[in-house]
């Protein structure tokens, strides 16, 4: 292997999305899908050495479902329970309300009444077993349950925007600094997920903790779990109130994220949510058996939330009072929550199941995620994804052209005067590609160079808004050569041409990035760093090309 400076050799970026919604609950998995429930009540701080917030020990297996029987409709009503969120808007809408009704869409349209009932504790036993025909989850429970999981999924119903964040203590300022410390979050929730998936686009592993006690790994974000995301906030918040420091954060959703910051006394900050990070995605799971038995009234569900987010995307003022209604919210308070959800439209819907959607998670990309995150530990025998989808009601749609005039319209949200370039990045990754000998250009024939490159725009295609930093470095390993060769000012002057090879295969990263996958050139930067910033020792790490993600907030 060459040695001259900026030779970068193999190596790849591991890649993970992870979304989860379940709470384990006795010998079942419960689904918690409330984003907005009100905290508990507060509790006395727990004295010092004690923790009033309990930890539970993580599962090592999925839990196994009743046998599977098709749901059968009550009359002429069908049943779906869905929880407190306003991701479940249109489906609100297009029934006028939670109730049976002769008004709705579904009856006028199609000829049959849905009863929607709200629930915290959803268990999808319930939905396997056939006593409900439909629910709402995200795409990584599917990989979680696999075969058993006798549901199809025939539409997306839209993406969480900033419900789900990472609270840690103040001085925390990217992922990268959660090595080797410990966080509390919830089991099989997208909270789980969402720290998997952003310590392993960082480069670190997970490690699972019995307790508190337990030995955390220094290579890795440690993770213990609590009964809830609630609690997980709880915890951490006591754990800042007594001193006792052995959480570096949490991982929860709203409102506990902002609360545990109000009560901190500045002690923790949100260091970044999912607001523009699009990899919590909402989908629609049918029992099967009801599926296959009455399609006609699963046609009818896929048109009737298609129709209902399209009321509440255009015109949402005019239907705050029918959702508000049924969350028991008020206007002020619906209009929030809705801000924080992105309501799939028919091109979006169809795209995220194609793979096309090119601003958000895909299904695919998600499932798959799902299975490498939980590893073989959780998911011992993969089910292949495609056996949930049928997407023939999307594409009958499509085909009859009643949303032909929609487009796909996923777009950042940016705070007002805050810039889209942070500070500091959410994350950076060394990623080591194949380079031609003492030059520029890429190997375009190495898999792994093909890889890494389609990490870096999966990156960017998550998160709208986003742009990444690729900072180019060789290693020194010449430079005592250098030095020996013509003293300091030879070395001086070969720092500059390793700047300068540094910063051009950064460039050649970037613009192969962009003619590979028609990425917009203003979300990518370069800079060259030389031998300047050495990774350690090594010379096969100090040959690197690093990947810092800016995301908006």
């Amino acid at each position: 292997m060459s040695n001259e400076p900026g030779l970068t050799p193999l190596g790849k970026i591991l890649s993970v999305l992870i979304i989860a919604g379940l709470i384990g609950l006795g010998g079942y998995v419960v689904l918690l899908k409330s984003k907005t429930q009100a905290p508990k009540p507060g509790e006395e701080a727990a004295a010092p050495g004690a923790t009033a917030t309990a930890v539970v020990e993580p599962q090592t297996e999925t839990p196994r479902l009743p046998a599977a029987a098709a749901y059968v409709p009550k009359g002429n009503v069908v049943e779906i329970e869905l929880s407190e969120y306003a991701g479940y808007a249109g489906l609100i809408a297009a029934n006028g309300g939670l109730e049976p009704s002769e008004e709705s869409f579904f009856f006028k349209k199609y000829g049959f009444k849905v009863q929607l009932r709200l629930s915290e504790a959803e268990s999808w036993p319930a939905l396997n077993s056939g006593k409900m025909a439909a629910s709402a989850t995200t795409a990584d429970v599917l990989a979680a349950y696999g075969r058993q999981f006798q549901v199809v999924v025939p539409a997306q119903i839209g993406f969480s925007r900033g419900a789900d964040g990472v609270v840690v203590t103040a001085d925390i300022k990217r992922i990268n600094a959660l090595k080797g410390k410990v966080l509390a979050t919830a089991q099989f929730t997208e909270a789980d997920f969402f720290i998997r998936y952003l310590a392993q686009e960082a480069g670190l592993g997970v490690k699972m903790l019995r307790d508190l006690a337990a030995a955390p790994s220094p290579e890795a974000v440690n993770l213990v779990y609590c009964e809830d995301a609630f609690a997980a906030g709880d915890l951490f918040l006591e754990e800042l109130k007594t001193g006792r420091n052995r959480l570096a954060g949490c991982v929860t959703w709203a409102p506990k994220t902002t609360d545990v910051v109000a009560q901190s006394a500045g002690k923790a900050t949100l260091l970044t949510t999912n607001r523009n990070l699009l990899i919590v995605a909402d989908i629609l799971v049918v029992n099967r058996g009801f599926a296959e038995q009455q399609p006609k009234m699963v046609a009818g569900l896929v048109h009737g939330l298609m129709e209902g987010n399209r009321r509440v995307r255009d015109n949402s003022a005019a239907q705050l009072d029918v959702i508000a209604k049924a969350f028991k919210w008020d206007r002020a308070k619906t209009q929030h929550e809705l801000e924080k959800v992105h309501l799939s439209n028919l091109p979006e819907s169809l795209a995220f199941f194609s793979g096309a959607i090119d601003a958000a998670g895909s299904f695919g990309g998600i499932y798959q995620s799902a299975v490498y995150a939980y590893g073989k530990e959780l998911i011992k025998d993969p089910a292949d994804p495609a056996r949930f989808l049928d997407l023939k009601h999307l594409q009958a749609l499509e085909q009859g052209g009643e949303f032909a005039s929609q487009q796909i319209a996923i777009a950042p949200i940016r705070t007002e005067g805050k810039p889209a370039l942070e500070d500091n990045p959410l994350l950076s990754r060394d990623i080591r590609f194949f380079f031609e000998p003492n030059s520029a250009r890429l190997d375009m024939t190495s898999t792994e160079n093909l890889k890494n490159l389609d990490d870096i725009k999966r990156l960017l295609q998550v998160s709208p808004g986003s742009t990444i930093l690729l900072r180019g470095h060789v290693d020194d390993t010449l430079v005592p050569q250098f030095r020996k060769q013509g003293g300091e000012a030879f070395v001086r002057k070969m720092a500059l041409s390793a700047m300068e090879l540094s910063r051009n295969r950064a460039a050649e990263v970037k613009q192969q990035v962009i003619a590979k996958y028609k990425i917009d050139p203003t979300r990518l930067e370069t800079v060259g760093r030389g031998w300047e910033e050495p990774a350690g020792p090594d010379p096969e790490k100090n040959r690197r090309v690093e990947v810092q993600w800016f995301t908006v907030e």
